[in-house]
């Protein structure tokens, strides 16, 4: 018997009228060359240099790379001059927190830095991330953690503060075991230490990203948590908006579940993209251009999607 993937296969999600490919067959994208186009580094929660992630992407194969922090592009000067001396394309981005009933996450492609309707907005959210690190901070050490706001923002290295850094602190002074546990325990959503952080609703990041000239992605979608038909509903309504892509080949996702995806942005008329989600230490398993061994992004979703813009 198959082996259930660490997601709900999407083919279970969207029914069997769906017109999905059945398990086991070949995924819908293939290609020579390989492409990453989600990456974090140090600038947000990975634990990289930005001009270290042109290195492993060559290090890889990668024909290209993608510079995806959160809600940030202070990498992308350092990061891009590193890809030119290496040969390696690269594309300056960001990742945007949506207001959503699950975890919606967008990706936002060519965006550089500079003056701009989403750059400026980028500017308030990180202002809005610094007050809730300071905040974060209090409420540690109301539970009695010995995490202070100094020491968070020295973990991060002076830009880009969030919840990895502070798990890293946790397991430094053997408050837990590991940065999983940290959130398991402490950090994540629902737990003691979580405060929610602002968000922009899905059509507000897709507007801001078109009024930029960028072109926005809906990350990772399978973490939404949707069943088939309302997965289904959301798609078409970003699509209505303007969103230009879905990414269907993520770093953690079976087979199966790419596949579902391909289609289902297919059906959409949207760019089927895809990436590691490299995070360094922070996610051990997932790692630039191969995820987590399997993944194989084609030089062709670059290509649709530089046509979208």
């Amino acid at each position: 018997m198959r082996a259930r993937s660490r997601h709900d296969p999407i083919l279970a999600r969207l029914g069997p009228k769906s017109g999905l490919r059945e398990p086991g067959s070949r995924p819908l994208l293939s290609g020579a060359a390989v492409i990453d186009l989600h990456t974090h580094s140090t600038v947000s929660d990975g634990s990289d240099r930005p001009e270290a992630i042109p290195e492993l992407a060559h290090a890889a194969g990668c024909r290209a790379v993608a510079l995806t922090d959160h809600d940030r592009l202070d990498g992308i000067e350092a990061a891009a001059g590193r890809a030119r001396s290496l040969g390696v394309e690269f594309v300056p981005g960001c990742e945007l927190s949506c207001e959503h009933t699950g975890t919606m996450h967008m990706l936002v492609y060519f965006l550089e830095p500079g003056e701009g309707p989403l750059q400026n907005e980028l500017g308030r959210l990180q202002d809005a991330r610094d007050n809730r690190n300071q905040r974060m901070a209090a409420l540690m050490e109301r539970l009695g953690l010995p995490v202070t706001y100094d020491e968070i923002i020295a973990e991060a290295g002076g830009e880009g503060a969030g919840r990895p850094h502070i798990a890293r602190i946790l397991v430094r002074k053997g408050v837990v075991g590991s940065i999983q546990e940290a959130f398991d325990v402490w950090l994540a959503k629902g737990r003691p230490a979580y405060l929610d952080k602002e968000r922009l609703s899905p059509d507000a990041a897709v507007g801001l990203a078109r009024a930029s000239g960028a072109v926005p992605v809906l990350a990772h979608p399978l973490s939404l948590g949707l069943s088939g038909p309302d997965l289904e509903s959301t798609v078409a309504e970003l699509a209505g908006y303007g969103l230009g892509g879905v990414e269907a080949i993520y770093g953690r996702y079976s087979p199966e579940d790419r596949a579902g995806l391909a289609e289902l942005a297919a059906r959409h008329r949207l760019v089927a993209t895809g990436g590691s989600d490299h995070h360094g230490t922070f996610k051990p398993d997932l790692h630039v251009g191969v995820g987590t061994g399997d993944l194989d992004v084609p030089d062709t979703a670059l290509e649709e999607l530089k046509a979208r813009r």
